[in-house]
């Protein structure tokens, strides 16, 4: 999933992953009181220690003014059995949680842990600072916007990822239409009264070999390149599809191009950008299905790098992607690499200019630790 925002400026375009593009005020007018959440799909930040959550089954994006924005000192310490710790600190056994997302706060160095409690099924968001110092984010008293999703003819059912885009939120959903596939963009500073514009997906998936409109994406970061905006999304079965949504009309079919290929059989879980000695990586970590029948490594959980370059340009798109395998599973380019390091990542958002923070599954429990970027 994307998480925080930074800019990263590469040739001709700009992705906007764990930083600002363009930023301006998030939160016009909120109101307080409870939340009134009927699920947690997904987590992220905007500016301001704005916490934006996305609520599928009840048709929402909430934006949550945490007022958490005073960088933490210090830096993350490994927490082991992080999921049994959180459990704790609500009364609930080892097992009573199930760990839905995480999202790293850029204004505070703060981690905020979405999970949902399996006796009654309600939503909890933790917070870990880096002394591992746990809290709660009090989602009964809040000063929040609410924006609903709609649809021309039907209703979401899911959000797969939400994130800022400098100006305004981006959010990836599902809905019960035909064109099941959604992108929503919605307009800042929010208020009561604030919409989004709903566009379709249609997507061509490399490895199937065919155009498809019913599976979102299941993490994203929006770009500018050559001044348009672009959402880059990650699907299972793996392609990484950019989408122009600036010069759009609501409501119409927005057709992606896939620019790269990393093998089938995988689910995207969470996607940002970064910098390495210089040059500029996007970072994905899965989750492979396929995983007891065709084994990438140890772990069904796997992280993969690419150049940032591999999502300029409109030549290399659809059936002539960038594959990041070839025949016999070997790799097929250098630009695009498994990272090691990382098998194990369920959840991941990048912590500062040189850090992941990450819920790893080491094969012992889960554990909330800092990995360098690769």
């Amino acid at each position: 999933m994307l998480r925080n925002l930074a800019i990263v400026l590469v040739s001709t375009f700009t992705i906007a992953a764990n930083g600002t593009l363009f930023a301006g005020k998030v939160i016009d007018e909120a109101e307080s009181g409870s939340l009134n959440l009927k699920s947690i799909n997904v987590i992220s930040f905007a500016p301001e220690g704005v916490l934006l959550i996305g609520d599928g089954r009840g048709g929402q994006i909430v934006a949550v003014e945490t007022g958490d924005i005073k960088p933490s000192e210090g830096k993350f310490t490994t927490l082991a059995n992080v999921d049994h710790e959180l459990a704790a600190r609500v009364g609930a056994p080892p097992k009573g949680i199930e760990i839905i997302d995480m999202a790293v706060n850029p204004a505070s160095g703060v981690a905020y842990i979405a999970t949902r409690k399996q006796d009654d099924k309600s939503s909890i968001v933790f917070t870990v600072a880096p002394s591992g110092k746990i809290g709660l984010l009090d989602l009964d008293k809040a000063r929040y916007v609410r924006i609903k999703l709609a649809t021309d003819k039907g209703s979401v059912s899911l959000i797969t990822d939400v994130a800022w885009a400098g100006t305004q939120i981006v959010a990836a959903a599902r809905s019960n239409e035909t064109f099941s596939s959604k992108i929503f963009s919605i307009p800042a500073p929010l208020s009561k009264q604030t919409a989004g514009q709903v566009f379709s997906a249609e997507t061509y998936h490399v490895s199937h070999g065919r155009w498809e409109t019913k599976a979102p994406m299941s993490a994203l970061i929006p770009i500018k390149e050559n001044d348009v905006t672009y959402i880059v999304g990650a699907f299972s079965c793996t392609p990484v599809v950019k989408y122009r949504i600036d010069s759009i009309k609501p409501g119409a079919t927005v057709k992606g191009s896939s620019m790269i290929e990393l093998g089938s059989g995988n689910r995207p879980l969470d996607m940002f950008s970064y910098e390495k000695d210089g040059k500029p990586f996007v970072l994905a970590n899965t989750f492979r299905f396929h995983h007891a029948r065709k084994p990438f490594g140890p772990s069904p959980y796997w992280t993969v790098k690419f150049q940032q370059s591999l999502l300029a340009g409109s030549d290399a798109v659809n059936d002539k992607a960038v594959r990041r395998l070839k025949a016999a599973y070997q790799p097929a380019t250098d630009k695009i690499e498994m990272v090691e390091a990382y098998h194990g990542v369920m959840q991941m958002d990048r912590l500062g200019s040189t850090h992941t923070l990450a819920v790893r599954d080491t094969g012992k429990g889960l554990e909330l630790v800092a990995l360098p970027l690769p």
